[in-house]
């Protein structure tokens, strides 16, 4: 790599912003109010890495077999001590995530059971850059399905149109498209070093070129700037880098607060990590808790601060994979298959969606975990079909390759 090109991407991050491709289409910035659609549709990706275990998620209090099999990390019936709250008589939502409940009372919180990817790794980096790519069991895809769906949308382009809350931009976002990374916490508002007068001019010098790389430079700076400026107005390796959920109330207020003043932010993407529960998992209080309830207040406070922006968003919450049926002998799960996904937003019709397929023996994937019934891109495709009016020739070219698709999640959206 050539020094000035090296300079220049390492300029765009110091200045908290990184872009997923020096080479890579870009525009500039416009003011909100041109060209801008009055409601323009968003999504949320949130991804948990490090495995959660959808079974304490969302507990299937109504089947026999879940007690059976956890004696020591199953979440009691609902109306016991730390029991689950009850969502249907079957299902019941772990305690510690009381906060989103009002969304679930309002009928704009929906679970997908038993979701999740085809592929049968259990190796966290592989299983996390399947769901990313959006290509399960292929490797080398060279960009996220998070960039695709940018690159195949005709809404009107801009350096802000899609954020990553943390300091480098994840798998589901690289591509071609820019991608503005905002930091996590108290370091969000900081100014960087690309905002003290003496290295903005030196970098400004350096990059006054109309070439391809001064351009990203500029693209870079000014998505930076309009990030500032929106804020003043207002085992650890499984997480690959995703920071655990304690700060992500703050995290979630912040990013609701931007996408409702800015409405050139068509997507956003959030990992938390800190789900990787081998042991000391935990029943309605323990590890396991702790970090749902930061994840509970987390999402509860993005919702309520995207305000009247909520009706046009969806948030989809998701993990790589699920963790075992039984639990170990050390108070914890261990990696599975088959999770729970969520969806929440104003178009959102709640309830548990998808096929449950119980927890029988002969229904266990490989006598251990829960089978996956409902293919993550199944729910992908089907938000960003009704919600983001995605065309159906467009499909192919953000989730290429087949997956089967179920008549389980036609009720998820409103038409």
């Amino acid at each position: 790599m050539q020094r000035r090109a090296f300079i220049g991407s390492a300029g765009a991050l110091a200045g908290g912003v990184a872009l997923t491709s020096i080479t890579g289409r870009a525009w500039a910035i416009v003011d909100s109010t041109d060209s801008a659609p009055a409601s323009p549709p968003r999504l949320v990706v949130v991804f948990l890495r490090g495995a959660v275990d959808g079974l304490s998620v969302v507990i299937p209090h109504g089947d026999a077999e879940y007690y059976r099999a956890r004696d020591r990390v199953a979440v009691a019936r609902p109306g016991r001590d730390n029991g689950a709250i009850d969502l249907d008589g079957y299902f019941g939502l772990h305690p510690a995530l009381r906060a989103v409940s009002p969304l679930w009372q309002a009928g704009h919180l929906a679970f997908i059971h038993a979701a999740g990817s085809p592929d049968p790794t259990r190796s966290h980096f592989d299983a996390q850059d399947y769901m990313e790519s959006g290509t399960p069991g292929r490797k080398g895809t060279p960009d996220g399905w998070l960039n695709r769906l940018l690159a195949a949308s005709p809404a009107p382009h801009s350096n802000t149109q899609a954020l990553n809350l943390g300091e480098t931009v994840p798998r589901i976002l690289s591509g071609a498209e820019v991608v503005a990374s905002m930091p996590r916490g108290r370091a969000a508002s900081r100014p960087g070093a690309i905002d003290r007068p003496a290295v903005r001019a030196a970098f400004d010098r350096l990059y006054a070129g109309g070439d391809g790389l001064s351009k990203a430079y500029g693209d870079g700076v000014a998505a930076h700037q309009q990030l500032i400026a929106d804020m003043g107005t207002t085992d650890p390796t499984a997480d690959n880098g995703a920071p655990p959920p304690g700060g992500l109330a703050d995290d979630g207020a912040r990013l609701g607060r931007l996408m409702q003043r800015d409405r050139r932010i068509r997507v956003a993407f959030i990992p938390v990590g800190g789900w990787d529960t081998h042991a000391n998992q935990g029943a309605g209080t323990g590890a396991l808790a702790n970090h749902l309830k930061g994840l509970g207040e987390g999402l509860l406070a993005l919702a309520q601060e995207l305000g009247p922006a909520f009706d046009d968003t969806v948030v989809v919450v998701m993990s790589e994979f699920g963790r075992t049926f039984r639990e170990n002998g050390n108070g914890g799960t261990d990696h599975g298959h088959g999770n729970v996904m969520w969806a929440f937003g104003g178009k959102i019709h709640g309830g548990v969606h998808g096929d449950w397929p119980g927890l029988g023996a002969a229904s266990l994937y490989e006598g251990r975990d829960l089978a996956v019934t409902t293919d993550f891109r199944d729910v992908l495709a089907t938000v960003l079909e009704r919600h983001l009016r995605v065309p159906d020739s467009t499909l192919p070219g953000i989730f290429p390759g087949t997956f089967k698709r179920s008549s389980k999640l036609a009720g998820l959206l409103a038409a």
